[in-house]
């Protein structure tokens, strides 16, 4: 994701990159470098500090990291603490947004369709009559981290953490990214997700949906990101929701199931897929600006469907 970062950062006019990297990796590993690049290594465990450094100077800055353990939260006000501007969402959407269980219950408020389901403490068996198959994951964390697929109400593994319980969703899991500022929020082409093993990891993905069933995770996406800015605050940057579209053509089988305040792997593809560079038409709608006129996210036909959703 970082060379695939650099690479579309070289692309936006004008733009050079201070880029953060941990003195342990090499930078060539990244593949040409944009003539406007300069690297700062960063000893480990310093991200921090050196954050604070580059946001006093730089313009903007992009945070990529997870939201466990609050590393995405710290960092963007690390930034902003030190009187930077950070591409990232609100402080409250991103707390939010970092918690399965809040998540869920402020989108299923306003009405946006998300899996039944309810927090599981540690130690607390697997409750009676619960909906089998499924689906436990850790509340605070990403990646897959504590997930579970329960087939029988016995068959539950231990945790030590609180967990979200819920119903499994059977049908096709799609990832709609966003790019989101005070003028609204923009979907980009819908993602096919590919995923192996349990827990779950991501593979890849493709931009293979009808147009259906593609409109449909649009709207939904659309619902989720201002739904969750009610409740949290406004959405800067980049947002991931991550759904299932059922099997059914009316949609109403869909469901919501998590929504990342933070940039995703999807920004490998959709960042070779279109024209003109991608972080540069993030940063312009986080500023409250219309995409550079030079920016297409994809092929004809999909652009236009994306650039319809924008309000």
């Amino acid at each position: 994701m970082l060379a695939a970062l650099v690479r579309d950062a070289g692309r936006a006019p004008g733009l050079a990159i201070e880029l953060l990297l941990d003195r342990r990796l090499a930078p060539d590993s990244l593949g040409p470098l944009p003539p406007r690049t300069r690297i700062v290594a960063v000893e480990p465990g310093g991200d921090l500090e050196a954050l604070r450094r580059a946001a006093a100077h730089c313009e903007r800055a992009l945070v990529v990291a997870p939201e466990d353990d609050g590393l995405l939260e710290a960092r963007v006000a690390a930034v902003r603490g030190a009187g930077g501007v950070a591409v990232a969402c609100d402080d409250g959407f991103i707390r939010l947004a970092a918690d399965k269980q809040a998540t869920i219950v402020a989108l299923a408020g306003r009405g946006v369709p998300v899996p039944a389901g309810r927090v599981l403490h540690p130690g607390e068996p697997f409750p009676a009559g619960f909906h089998l198959p499924a689906v436990a994951k850790a509340r605070a964390a990403c990646g897959g981290a504590g997930f579970a697929l329960v087939h029988a109400a016995g068959a539950l593994p231990a945790d030590d953490g609180q967990r979200r319980l819920e119903a499994f969703v059977a049908g096709e899991p799609v990832g709609v990214s966003c790019l989101c500022g005070p003028r609204g929020v923009l979907a980009l082409p819908p993602v096919r997700q590919r995923s192996a093993g349990i827990p779950p990891r991501f593979v890849g993905g493709d931009f293979a949906l009808a147009p259906g069933p593609a409109g449909r995770a649009v709207a939904l996406a659309l619902r989720a990101v201002r739904g969750l800015a009610m409740a949290g605050g406004v959405a800067r940057g980049w947002v991931g929701v991550d759904m299932v579209l059922a099997p059914r053509e009316d949609g109403l089988g869909d469901r919501v199931l998590e929504v990342n305040p933070r940039l995703t792997t999807s920004f490998t593809g959709l960042s070779r897929r279109g024209r003109g560079s991608l972080l540069g038409a993030m940063i312009a709608l986080a500023d409250g600006l219309p995409p550079p006129p030079d920016w297409d996210p994809s092929p004809a036909g999909a652009a236009e469907a994306a650039f319809d959703a924008f309000s």
